[in-house]
């Protein structure tokens, strides 16, 4: 998710995993995986008036692992969308997230990001750069 006003990225501490990382979540059944994109943003950051642009611009394949111990490490397949925030957004997390942080495209090395996450904002930004 980007805030194209200010060109940061929102990122949320997840707790199952215990490291930074991009609104996401399953899709249970549904295809339509910009909606997917959109209804697990909105769940998550609890903002208003996002829009998904299509399409997709990153795919990843990494493994899960649930730092709490509970579930299995498995394969996860990441289908990325950039997510449009509007100007001035504020993130309130949900159950999943114990915190929400914008962060400057430019200072995304302060949380640790893994390089899947690296690649994902940098083709974000681009697809950013072609709406404009």
């Amino acid at each position: 998710m980007i805030d194209p006003s200010t060109r940061q990225v929102l990122f949320l501490f997840h707790s199952k995993v215990r490291r930074w990382l991009q609104p996401g979540g399953h899709a249970d059944g549904d295809a339509n995986l910009a909606r997917v994109a959109l209804r697990e943003a909105e769940e998550e950051t609890g903002i208003e008036g996002l829009r998904v642009a299509t399409p997709a611009v990153d795919l990843d394949v990494h493994t899960f692992h649930d730092a709490r111990g509970r579930d299995p490490d498995h394969l996860h397949l990441d289908v990325r969308h950039l997510v449009l925030a509007p100007p001035g957004a504020t993130a309130i997390t949900n159950h999943e997230s114990e915190g929400a942080r914008w962060v400057p495209v430019d200072d995304r090395s302060a949380l640790d990001l893994d390089p899947g996450t690296h690649r994902m904002v940098r083709a974000a930004l681009a697809a950013l750069d072609e709406l404009s």
